[in-house]
C-alpha cells in the first residue's frame, strides 16, 4: 500500500526525530509523539480532502475559509445550547455547499481552480466576519473541549479515528475503481473521458469532499482550541499543499497517496514542535516549511523527468526492436 515516495517520507519522518532527539531526548518521548500527532490531526483531516483535489490536477485554496467559517458557526450553534448532532450537519452542509460552488465554477464554468477556490477563500472569510461581528466565539461548554482528550486503550479517541479514516480512504482510492477515477482524470482527462469515467462529476466530488474535509478540521479545532478566532484557518491552505506535496501527492494530477498526505502533515507539525526543542524563534516557522516546499518540488521534478526519459528510451527501444524483428 505504502509506495516508495510514501516510504521516503516516512524516512525522513524518522530521520527527523532521530536527530532532533539527538539533541534534546525529550523530543522523541511518548508524551511528545502523542502530542505531535494530535497537533497534526487537523492537518491530517484537511490534507485527505486536499489529496483529492490534487489527483484531479486541481487546487482548492478556500479550506482556510471553508474551517473558519465552519468552526465559527458549529462553535455559535454549541455556545447558545445548540445539539453535537446539529452543530456536525450544520458544518458538514456548509463544508458541501461551498465544495459544491467551487465543483460548479471549475467544472461548469470553466474557471481555473485556484481562481476560483481563491475567491471563495475571500467571500467565505467576509461572511465568517458578518456572521461573528468580528468578534471570538468563546464559552463553549467544557463538555466539548473535553472531547479531544478522551483515550481509548491508551490512545486518543480522535487520533484513532483520523488514523482509521485515512486507511479507509486509502483503501477506497487504491482498491476500488471509482476510487481510482480520481487518479485517472489527473494522470489523463481526455483518456479517462474516452474510457467513459464521469470525468466533471468526480471533479465536482472531489470539490465537496474537500470542503467536507476542512468542515471536520474545522469540528476537532473548535474541540481542541475551544474557541474560534475572526482569523481561524488563516494561511492554513498553503501548509496543507506543502503537506501534500512533502507526501508524494502531485502538484500536477495523477500521483498520490492520502497516506502520503498525512505523513506530510505530521511531518511540517513536527518541524514546528522541533524547534521549539531546539530553541529556534517562532517565526522561522514558515521559513523553514517553505524552504522545504521548494526543494521537495524540485527534487520532484527532476525525479518526474527522469521517470519520463527513462519511459520514453523504453518506448523507442521496444519500436526499434520491432521493426527489425
Amino acid at each position: 500500500m505504502i509506495k516508495q515516495r510514501e516510504f521516503r517520507t516516512l524516512l525522513f519522518l524518522i530521520l527527523l526525530f532521530v536527530v532532533v532527539g539527538f539533541i534534546n531526548t525529550d523530543y522523541v518521548s511518548l508524551q511528545n509523539i502523542d502530542k505531535s500527532l494530535k497537533s497534526s490531526l487537523v492537518y491530517i483531516v484537511l490534507a485527505i480532502g486536499m489529496t483529492f483535489v490534487l489527483l484531479t490536477g486541481n487546487l482548492d485554496i478556500s479550506i482556510g475559509g471553508t474551517l473558519g467559517l465552519s468552526a465559527a458557526v458549529c462553535g455559535t450553534i454549541l455556545r447558545d445550547g445548540g445539539t453535537i448532532f446539529l452543530a456536525v450537519f450544520t458544518a458538514i452542509l456548509i463544508g458541501a455547499c461551498i465544495g459544491l460552488i467551487n465543483g460548479f465554477g471549475v467544472v461548469k464554468l470553466k474557471i481555473s481552480s485556484f481562481i476560483m477556490t481563491l475567491a471563495m477563500l475571500s467571500i467565505t472569510r467576509v461572511v465568517q466576519v458578518i456572521y461573528t461581528d468580528g468578534k471570538w466565539v468563546e464559552n463553549i461548554p467544557a463538555n466539548i473541549k473535553e472531547l479531544s482528550t478522551i483515550d481509548i486503550f491508551g490512545m486518543n479517541l480522535f487520533s484513532l479515528i483520523v488514523i482509521v479514516g485515512v486507511l479507509i480512504v486509502q483503501v477506497y482510492l487504491s482498491k476500488s475503481s471509482k476510487g481510482r477515477y480520481f487518479t485517472a482524470i489527473g494522470d489523463n482527462a481526455d483518456g479517462a473521458i474516452s474510457l467513459g469515467i464521469p470525468v466533471k462529476r468526480y471533479s465536482t466530488y472531489s470539490f465537496v469532499i474537500s470542503g467536507i474535509c476542512a468542515s471536520i478540521a474545522g469540528l476537532i479545532f473548535v474541540s481542541q482550541i475551544g474557541f474560534v478566532s475572526s482569523n481561524a484557518g488563516t494561511g492554513i491552505e498553503l501548509t496543507v499543499i506543502a503537506a501534500c506535496v512533502l507526501g508524494g501527492v502531485s502538484l500536477m494530477g495523477g500521483i498520490g497517496t492520502v497516506i502520503g498526505a498525512a505523513l506530510g502533515a505530521v511531518i511540517l507539525t513536527s518541524i514546528n514542535s522541533a524547534l521549539v526543542f531546539m530553541k529556534v524563534p517562532a517565526f522561522w516557522n514558515d521559513t523553514i516549511s517553505g524552504s522545504l516546499l521548494i526543494i521537495i518540488v524540485v527534487i520532484d521534478s527532476l525525479l518526474a523527468f527522469r521517470a519520463n526519459r527513462k519511459a520514453k528510451k523504453v518506448r523507442l527501444n521496444a519500436r526499434v526492436l520491432q521493426k527489425e524483428a
